[in-house]
């Protein structure tokens, strides 16, 4: 038995007006005369077609750029890479000794624990004072970090001040004094300090 189509109800009769205001025909030629229009009535609150809703999507920002033009956030490789990546700019050899831990330490710091406000002036400090003396390798710790919740809704990196030293240690005042700048051999510390070689006075 044949089902009997009904009318649209005048809010689907909007509705598909303007569907079709929206749609470009495949065949303009092609009449659909399949469903009769409907005497156009306003409708209080009509939804929006699903392509209006698709390109209202599209257009929605992140920090002044569309969805679809946001960059992928590129991932950086591990500290201990970036800092092996780094050109060498003391003698070839010394610096063998140094990574192996042979070259004698002449001085040391100890930051663990200290947030970066306190640490900060205290490491520029002692390499201030230590090129000042004359010394050429001081040995830098900062603690590998650990896992610590704060409450705060971006979390906190891990060993952020492991990641600040480097930072620190290149560029200011520090820059001058610092001549290389490595991770130190397990013996000191591992990825836990910094070796820091000093230019000449």
């Amino acid at each position: 038995m044949a089902r009997k189509r009904r009318d649209l109800t005048p809010d689907e009769a909007e509705l598909w007006g303007r569907v079709k205001r929206t749609a470009a025909p495949l065949h303009p030629e092609r009449r659909d005369q399949a469903v009769a229009p409907a005497p156009e009535t306003k409708a209080a609150t009509a939804p929006a077609p699903p392509r209006a809703q698709a390109a209202d999507l599209s257009k929605l920002s992140l920090g002044g750029r569309s969805a679809a033009a946001a960059p992928a956030h590129r991932v950086q490789p591990p500290l201990s890479e970036r800092l092996s990546r780094q050109a060498v700019r003391m003698d070839n050899k010394s610096y063998g000794r140094m990574r192996r831990g042979k070259l004698p330490v002449e001085g040391r710091i100890d930051l663990h624990g200290l947030t970066l406000a306190e640490a900060q002036p205290r490491l520029i400090s002692f390499v201030l004072a230590s090129h000042a003396a004359g010394r050429r390798l001081v040995l830098v710790i900062t603690g590998k970090g650990r896992d610590q919740d704060t409450g705060d809704p971006i979390p906190l990196r891990r060993g952020i001040l492991r990641h600040q030293v480097p930072q620190w240690l290149g560029s200011g005042q520090l820059r001058a004094c610092v001549l290389q700048v490595s991770e130190a051999h397990r013996r000191h510390g591992g990825s836990g300090a910094f070796y820091v070689y000093l230019r000449r006075k």
